[in-house]
């Protein structure tokens, strides 16, 4: 509806300047359509006048009504068109011209709501990326319902978009999970062993072990340490590299492309990154050690990249890797972080500046912690001590839609409290059996009316005019909002506004069914009707496909 009201006011305006009422040619790029805070002020409004007073030479309301005339001829979309204030042009919509939404939706079906605004330039979206030292849990599946979210919005608005997982497979952590497994291999033949507190402690590491005293025999393991624990690195990596894919995939998460840290050092790509520095004069020696000129970029420091003892830092391999991600010919990289990450977007923005790219080419988007409750009690987690609620048990408990759904539920950047018994309900306490129940309804209405003989109607055979409650044409302009909305959510990078608006759009349809019949004994207001409900039918399919979430047509 605003791109229709832009088109006719860029009409109105060309057609001032042929009939002279306006002189200075001036056509804008755009012109602002705002919906007004308060509704008696009309549908929509434009400033449009006030933005070329200066231009004209002349006092905006003078312009407003130059506009307002060559508008005339659209009095079938508008009950009125005012002038208020100082120059802002007020238009109020007809209830018929509203209810043409109802055709596009119809039209459109499933895609009604996309939009090519990213006109297929490339992103990657980088999330999860957990370390393949343990299983994923609670707070990796925020992570993971936030980025395939972001990704299914930002391929809704026409970007070419790929998902990748950063696997971490080298360092100190796979080395740290190759002795925690070695060690309780030691500990299962007999021996006493000292535990470090640093090691893994969550019993899937005893029950790695086992599987590997089975594959290799108990001497491989007490014959050749190093030996012995280069393969509980690999083997223990791999194999719960194979179980967060699993997880992963039953949470309805794949990525594109599983990227290894390691394989950057077997190309030597974290040298030739280093080199790179050197070349442009941003990478200097100081005490043994090779340090980067972040605070060329805006860093409050200057970063480590090499170590005196030869060891690369982490940040080495990071600029190495987000070096490659640009060399694969991305135009926007987002990475989504742990929010503890929060003091590393610097030198990492530092980083991309110094490749030659804009600092926003790189987007970082950060997931806060999951409070975890069960009937409102915390549920104690501590990776370290093997005492955390993995994501497997949570979609087991709870449900796939459920746990997506209530991921999204709140920026990401804000803490969340995710209530175990709260989402397994089947009430409107619970939001995504709240909004899936709408969809389940409308289903029913279908089927009821069927049983009465009616069919859902073809656009021909609907009568807008039988739409007389302020409901329905409050629901229309809901439905109205919806592209706008995805939009909105991605170029903010911010799945969680579909939520919202699903919320939103659930609670009107509730209230209106409950209120009113769709069905009735007047056919053109139960094919109204009908009409209407399908369309938000869709409009809820489409958001929750978005989502990753399904829509049952029982429940």
């Amino acid at each position: 509806m605003k791109n229709t009201l832009k088109k006719l006011l860029f009409q109105a305006l060309e057609d001032c300047y042929k009939q002279e009422r306006l002189n200075s040619g001036v056509v804008p790029d755009d012109i602002l359509i705002e919906v007004p805070a308060n509704s008696d002020h009309g549908d929509f409004a434009t400033n449009l006048a006030m933005t070329l007073a200066k231009p004209e030479k002349k006092k905006p309301r003078q312009i407003a009504e130059a506009l307002v005339e060559a508008l005339e001829t659209q009095n079938e979309l508008f009950s009125k068109v005012e002038i208020a204030g100082p120059g802002f042009i007020n238009f109020y919509l007809t209830s018929s011209s509203w209810y043409t939404i109802l055709d596009d939706i119809q039209a459109k079906g499933e895609t009604y709501g996309l939009s090519d605004i990213g006109k297929g330039k490339k992103i990657q979206v980088e999330f999860v990326s957990a370390n393949p030292t343990g299983p994923l849990h609670i707070g990796h599946g925020r992570g993971a319902a936030t980025g395939d979210a972001l990704a299914r919005l930002l391929a809704a608005c026409g970007y070419d978009v790929q998902r990748e997982y950063y696997i971490n497979d080298a360092g100190n952590q796979m080395e740290t999970l190759g002795r925690s497994i070695y060690l309780r291999c030691l500990e299962l033949e007999g021996q006493t062993v000292d535990f470090p507190q640093d090691c893994y402690q969550g019993d899937y590491i005893r029950d790695f072990a086992r599987e590997a005293l089975a594959d290799k025999g108990a001497a491989f393991f007490t014959d050749n340490e190093e030996e012995a624990l280069k393969y509980c690195s690999e083997v223990g990596g791999g194999k719960i590299l194979k179980g967060i894919e699993d997880d992963l995939r039953e949470f309805g998460v794949t990525f594109d492309r599983w990227y290894s840290e390691k394989t950057l050092y077997d190309r030597d790509e974290v040298r030739k990154g280093i080199d790179f520095l050197r070349e442009k004069g941003l990478a200097y020696e100081k005490e043994g050690a090779v340090w980067f000129r972040t605070t060329d970029y805006g860093d409050d420091k200057d970063r480590v990249l090499l170590r005196g003892n030869g060891v690369t830092t982490y940040f080495a391999s990071d600029v190495a890797y987000h070096k490659e991600k640009f060399d694969r010919g991305f135009d926007t990289v987002i990475d989504i972080w742990g929010a503890d990450h929060h003091g590393y977007i610097p030198r990492m923005k530092a980083a991309v500046a110094a490749l030659g790219r804009d600092k926003e080419d790189l987007q970082v988007i950060l997931v806060q912690l999951v409070n975890l409750l069960r009937g409102g009690n915390p549920v104690a987690m501590s990776t370290r001590a093997g005492e955390f609620v993995t994501l497997q048990e949570v979609v087991q408990e709870v449900g796939r839609d459920a746990c997506r759904y209530v991921f999204l539920t709140r920026h990401s950047d804000s803490k969340l409290d995710f209530d175990l018994e709260l989402a397994k309900q089947q009430n409107a306490d619970n939001p995504v059996y709240y909004v899936q129940y709408a969809h389940a309804r409308i289903c029913s209405v279908n089927r009821k009316a069927q049983e009465e003989g009616l069919a859902e109607p073809a656009p021909a055979e609907v009568d807008s005019a039988a739409l007389t409650l302020a409901e329905e044409l409050g629901l229309t302009k809901i439905l109205a909002q919806y592209p706008e909305m995805v939009e909105g959510a991605g170029r903010a990078f911010e799945p969680h506004r579909i939520t919202i608006y699903l919320q939103d759009l659930a609670a009107r349809f509730h209230a209106y069914y409950n209120r009113h019949r769709i069905v009735t004994e007047d056919r053109a207001v139960s094919l109204a009707r009908l009409y209407l409900v399908n369309r938000i039918k869709t409009v809820i399919a489409n958001a929750l496909a978005l989502l990753g979430v399904s829509a049952p047509e029982k429940m």
